[in-house]
């Protein structure tokens, strides 16, 4: 990020939560799925979304749809007997503000007025059976809403019954397809009776890869920057990756291969174990992963990265028309500075300070990863006093335990964990052993940690203190020592910054950490 972006950053950052108090509304998103159903509970409140409750239950609808295309009356009941349970949760909403999608089952069910005359007698909200096309702009909103990748984008989703594959940018679908091949509907294909073989799965991965091969040519040459995979299928890959192979949880070919062979030491759905995979998910585990292999094949994915928000975020983002902004996380910063009625004052004076000491800086042991890096000091120092709304004692540790475990459309989780990781240690003492990393060089962290505290001590006194842009920060070639000065005569007249610099001085002496001002 160069000087000029980071002071646009900042200033954008600074003009948050200025828009007037909204009426609060709480709405409901359900997607019913060929493999489970989905219900979010969330009010809209100063512009952003809170999540109240989230509600999965198996229904595994696709299991009873039959060569003919007929929905049996076991599917059915199981369907029916949730979306029952769904209606208790929903009593006293209005049926402006629940929104309920089928998809691919249920738009396959030549029987599935069947399902909607059922589900009346106990579900008194409209249900609507969508295309294949509308899921796939759905889950391409969903997650454009709650991921923070602006550039053009490769979006997969692999579902019960179907698959989805979405290039965009921005809020937009540029290209969308889906595709008749999920994980159920292949495990009652290609795994009968939970049986495991190398050669079932190759005609599993084959089928798929023949399904999407008219497609691959088109998207390559349309291209993308970044791939997301969302749902369930690739949910598990990645958690079975961040246990068996690497914590940052990123989805490559290699990986899969990997993946796929330690799987197919198993004969059977019930008798394979892997670290991170949920016994209860083995039986769609297996065709997913052959379904997602011969993605990667067809479209010469070089690596993934998976994507909690979907197709039930996407429709719940729909019932909000005030939602499409450029910049999500700007949204959910304004959400949260009305939230936790932030000192929008000092919040400026510390993004101020902080942009000043990061352009400054040039000590990244990543640095492809710098702007990503900048960007997230930036909303830690706008951020960083949200806890104080709980007690201004324990500051910092109420701060990083609402960040990191409030809902943050726009921050991945590897981005939230690293904000709320600044905001812990922005003050106080703390040990290095203390720090984790995740897909970022330990080293890295520690330098915001050191650019965010400084920003903050720098601004301790709040109004006390003069302004001042005249601060040069140096670091030595490996970042182990680190010195501030400033114009002439600025400490003298401005005591209080120079206690608390010598304060921090010996903070960081406590633990090996070299600092001088002058």
């Amino acid at each position: 990020m160069n000087n000029e972006n980071l002071r646009a950053k900042a200033t954008a950052l600074n003009n948050v939560a200025k828009h007037e108090m909204r009426e609060v509304r709480e709405i409901a998103a359900i997607d019913l799925g060929s493999n489970s159903f989905h219900m979010i509970v969330a009010r809209i409140v100063n512009g952003s979304i809170q999540v109240l409750s989230r509600l999965k239950r198996k229904v595994r609808l696709a299991a009873g749809l039959d060569e003919n295309g007929v929905l049996d009356q076991a599917a059915i009941s199981r369907g029916v007997d949730c979306l029952a349970l769904f209606a208790e949760r929903l009593q006293g909403f209005k049926a402006e503000n629940v929104n309920v999608v089928g998809t691919y089952t249920l738009r396959s069910a030549v029987n599935n007025q069947e399902f909607l005359r059922q589900a009346q007698a106990v579900f008194p909200y409209p249900i609507r059976i969508i295309s294949g096309e509308a899921e796939a702009e759905m889950i391409y909103a969903g997650v454009s809403h709650t991921q923070p990748e602006q550039a053009r984008k490769l979006v997969i989703d692999i579902g019960g019954g179907s698959t989805e594959m979405i290039i965009g940018e921005g809020f937009t679908p540029l290209l969308v397809n889906s595709r008749n091949m999920g994980c159920v509907s292949f495990a009652k294909q290609f795994f009968v009776n939970g049986e495991i073989s190398e050669q079932n799965f190759n005609r599993a991965r084959q089928t798929a890869l023949e399904r999407i091969r008219d497609l691959s040519e088109q998207y390559r040459q349309l291209g993308w920057k970044h791939v997301l995979g969302s749902s369930g299928t690739i949910k598990t890959v990645h958690q079975v990756i961040m246990a068996n192979i690497d914590n940052d949880g990123i989805i490559t070919a290699g990986r899969l291969d990997h993946l796929i062979e330690r799987t197919l030491k198993a004969t059977h759905f019930d008798n394979l174990k892997l670290s991170g995979l949920i016994e209860e998910r083995a039986d769609v585990f297996v065709p997913g992963l052959a379904i997602l292999s011969a993605v990667f094949d067809a479209f010469d994915i070089q690596q993934m990265r998976y994507s909690d928000g979907a197709l039930r975020e996407g429709v719940m983002y729909s019932l909000e028309t005030n939602f499409q902004v450029t910049n999500i996380r700007e949204r959910t910063a304004e959400g949260l500075a009305e939230q936790f009625n932030i000192d929008r004052e000092q919040a400026h004076r510390v993004t101020q300070t902080a942009v000043l000491l990061a352009q400054q800086f040039t000590g990244w042991q990543s640095p492809e990863q710098a702007e990503e890096l900048q960007e997230i000091l930036l909303w830690a120092a706008l951020l960083h006093e949200v806890g104080i709304v709980i007690n201004h004692k324990n500051l910092q540790k109420h701060s990083a335990y609402i960040l990191q475990n409030i809902e943050l459309p726009g921050f991945d989780k590897e981005q939230q964990r690293l904000l709320a990781t600044l905001v812990r240690y922005h003050i106080n003492n703390f040990r290095l052993e203390d720090i984790s990393a995740g897909r970022y060089e330990i080293q890295d962290v520690l330098s915001l940690i050191r650019l965010l505290r400084l920003a903050i001590a720098l601004n301790k006194s709040r109004q006390a203190t003069e302004s001042t842009e005249e601060i040069s920060l140096k670091t030595d070639r490996i970042s182990s020592l680190w010195t501030l000065t400033f114009e002439p005569n600025y400490l003298r007249d401005n005591p209080l910054v120079e206690n608390d610099l010598a304060a921090e001085q010996l903070q960081l002496k406590d633990i090996g950490i070299n600092f001088k001002f002058a």
